[in-house]
């Protein structure tokens, strides 16, 4: 392992993850020489989706419970309606996001997974995107929704779908490449 190694961790429950969300940045994450790190309520494997329909399984590294925010260099949060739903219902789940976002490490939420943001109580005063239908849950808990591909304020880097998944990636990366994602404020894309 190199001095720029870093070890990300993906947050998931245990269905309802939107596939490419998942698997695309962890191939962007790994092709760097990274380690992604699956992080998820229960052992085992998780359910990812294309949509509605099943698409595949992913096996489980760590669980919530047994992760640590000191472990990580990064966090990504995949999308999908059903998954990031879960996510906030998990109390250990969202004191690991509330932790890795005020750490100031890269935070990295895409679709409707700024739902477990907003549970951890982290957006007061952030810019931020998502699919478009958790707008006023953002607004609601004190964020600037904006209609951007990518969004990066401080540490947290958002986008809408999986049709962002290039430029999420790219912020992504930089973000690894510089240990964190703090700008002096949004940056839009």
């Amino acid at each position: 392992m190199t001095a720029s190694h870093k070890t990300v961790a993906f947050l998931v429950a245990g269905e309802g993850i939107e596939s490419a969300e998942l698997t695309d940045p962890w191939k962007a994450v790994t092709d760097a020489g990274h380690t992604a790190v699956l992080i998820s309520p229960e052992p085992g494997t998780v359910q990812l989706f294309e949509h509605l329909d099943k698409a595949g399984t992913h096996p489980v590294d760590v669980t919530v419970g047994e992760a640590r925010a000191d472990d990580y260099d990064a966090l990504v949060l995949p999308g999908g309606v059903a998954n990031p739903d879960a996510l906030r219902t998990d109390t250990a789940a969202v004191a690991l996001v509330r932790e890795l976002v005020e750490s100031g490490k890269p935070v990295a939420a895409i679709c409707h997974a700024p739902w477990t943001l907003i549970e951890a109580d982290v957006l007061r005063g952030r810019t931020l995107t998502s699919w478009p239908s958790l707008r006023t849950d953002i607004t609601n808990a004190g964020g600037e929704w904006v209609d951007q591909a990518v969004v990066v304020d401080g540490n947290l880097i958002t986008s809408r779908n999986p049709g962002d998944l290039p430029q999420f990636d790219s912020a992504l990366m930089e973000a690894l490449h510089h240990g964190s994602a703090q700008n002096p404020g949004p940056v839009q894309a």
